[in-house]
């Protein structure tokens, strides 16, 4: 007949198996009586189906592990399975003994991890180098008995209460952290000092809060032994207490006080004494938790240790920090350096000079608003003569601008190569940024080549600001908004007008992106498309004179203000 066997005290007490179902837990109705607080009224059941045994869990507060392991849902047992209720440990036993199966390999004492603590639910918590378990039981306000409090002054305690003692502790984490900027490595480097330093204690564990859910995550736990049940609880209570009022609190023997015997959650903690103190950041706000415990009833916490542990956590929260800033720092410089080489490649793009062509003068600035952005221009002598003009405005600016900046900057080298049709050549560009194209992701687009010979220019605008062309009288001439067509990059196939108009002896042209006429001050005034215009009108008619002043104009605008968009003006034309 199969037979459970309770290991207590030294003992073994055998219990047959003769019934189709054994209940086992703490009332006295149970087929096998457990005398615990740690094990539920109706802790778990064992289930005969012929000469098979099996095991299910009753929804107890503290679990069922067989073989170290906590079980969900039914089990079948085999011959010289452990099972574990609470700390009572219990033997199953066969009538016709297997081979023996290897015993499991004992869990790491220390391992660091991330995970989610929600509910009551257990949380196993691993970062591929090993695993720990961290539960947080849920109790009500006045379920924890806690023995006493310490405020966390400047987040190292009260310095005057025992400071050789305290100065010991800080200087002893300040030698352990030295040199480490890995913060995933400090952490458990953290619990071994403590460890060290509270001989006593048994457990410990580190919470650190998510900055983007404000959850409190496990992150490093330690014991200092291998228990087959390697679980480090807390009470939500106590947690609370700790973040809310920023003080260390020491807690009692809740599991030996009589008045919570019937409390399940506080039973389970299977603790004698237990400190928890937060981690405060450099603006005094909580970062996190230490929590260690003691399951030895002779030395359990006292006072004084929770006011060492305080000014110990307190240099163990600034050496975390100061390595958080440090990495963070490093990985910005980083990106900085990443950032200066792709504005210099960015900068490689763009021609490096513009056409000398007899009896036209041409001008083109480009000013990020960030490292890298999102206008652009090329022009370039074509292989028939003429001369293309490039001018754009990519939807965005940043990384993503710079990007798709690139694309067009490529895609328009290569058209133009083979054709100076203007309609022909903006059909081809608009047809490829649209294939693979990023959803919200266009370019606002003036394509330009002028015949020397005939100085006829043919012009596309797909969606962008209309040039101004400045006749020798300072007055202004503009395409029709009729002939402005789609952004690039929209719809395959858009039929772009294509408009042509001679450039007269003396007349500039003048193309902006929005960063000029959306350039504002420090009042949140714009400079306004109507002040392009008058300013247009009223100046120098040489493009790079025109062209340098505009700019200039506009700085004097914006009044130190920084920009928030890129600023490019192109100016060209025929000179008198």
């Amino acid at each position: 007949m199969p037979t459970l066997v309770l290991l207590q005290g030294g003992e073994a007490t055998p219990y047959q198996l003769s019934g189709e179902e054994t209940v086992i837990g703490r009332l006295p109705e149970c087929s096998i009586q457990l005398q615990s607080n740690m094990v539920s009224r109706k802790h778990a059941r064992l289930i005969r189906e012929g000469d098979r045994v099996f095991v299910e869990d009753m929804g107890s507060g503290n679990g069922t592990f067989v073989n170290g392991q906590k079980i969900e849902n039914r089990v079948e047992l085999s011959h010289d399975d452990r099972l574990k209720l609470g700390p009572i440990l219990l033997r199953f036993e066969s009538d016709s003994p297997p081979p023996k199966k290897p015993e499991p390999a004992p869990g790491p004492k220390s391992a660091p991890g991330t995970a989610t603590v929600t509910g009551d639910a257990m949380s196993t918590v691993s970062d591929g180098d090993g695993a720990f378990n961290f539960e947080l039981d849920s109790e009500d306000e006045d379920s924890a008995t806690l023995m006493g409090t310490v405020d966390n002054a400047s987040g190292f305690g009260v310095l005057e209460a025992q400071p050789e003692a305290k100065l010991k502790g800080i200087i002893e984490i300040a030698r352990s952290l030295a040199g480490t900027v890995d913060t995933r490595a400090i952490l458990p480097r953290i619990l071994d000092t403590l460890f060290g330093i509270f001989p006593q204690a048994d457990r410990g564990s580190i919470l650190l809060k998510d900055p983007q859910t404000a959850k409190m995550i496990p992150a490093a736990q330690k014991h200092r032994r291998d228990e087959e049940d390697s679980t480090v609880r807390m009470s939500r209570t106590i947690l609370n207490k700790v973040l809310k009022d920023k003080q260390g609190i020491l807690s009692a023997d809740a599991a030996s006080d009589s008045r919570f015997e019937a409390s399940e959650s506080i039973s389970a903690l299977t603790i004698r004494s237990m400190m928890c103190v937060p981690l405060l950041d450099l603006a005094g706000e909580p970062m996190g938790v230490i929590n260690i415990d003691t399951q030895n009833p002779v030395k359990q916490f006292k006072e004084e240790d929770l006011g060492l542990l305080l000014a110990v956590a307190g240099q163990a929260a600034l050496s975390y920090e100061s390595a958080r800033l440090l990495v963070s720092h490093m990985e910005k410089m980083k990106r900085d350096s990443e950032m200066r080489i792709a504005s210099n490649v960015q900068q490689a793009l763009l021609p490096d000079k513009l056409p000398t062509v007899e009896g036209y003068r041409f001008f083109a600035s480009y000013d990020s608003a960030q490292e890298v952005g999102g206008d652009y221009y090329d022009a370039m002598i074509l292989s028939d003569g003429k001369v293309c003009l490039s001018f754009g405005d990519v939807a965005g600016k940043g990384v993503p601008g710079a990007i798709l900046m690139s694309r067009i900057a490529s895609v328009v080298q290569s058209t133009m190569r083979f054709t100076s049709d203007v309609g022909e050549a903006i059909q081809a560009i608009n047809n490829h940024m649209c294939a693979r194209s990023v959803e919200g992701r266009f370019v606002t687009y003036v394509l330009v080549v002028i015949d020397l010979e005939t100085h006829e220019m043919s012009l596309v605008n797909a969606g962008h600001m209309s040039p101004l062309i400045r006749r020798p009288d300072g007055s202004i001439d503009e395409f029709g908004d009729e002939t402005i067509g789609i952004p690039i990059g929209i719809m395959d196939e858009y039929p772009y007008d294509v408009v042509s108009r001679k450039l007269e002896p003396g007349e500039t042209v003048v193309i902006v992106t929005d960063g000029v006429d959306e350039a504002m001050n420090p009042d949140g005034e714009l400079y306004t498309k109507e002040r392009v215009v008058e300013f247009v009108k009223a100046n120098s008619p040489d493009p790079e004179e025109l062209g340098k002043a505009l700019l200039a104009d506009v700085r004097r605008h914006a009044n130190g203000r920084p920009q928030n968009d890129d600023i490019t003006i192109m100016t060209f034309g025929r000179l008198a």
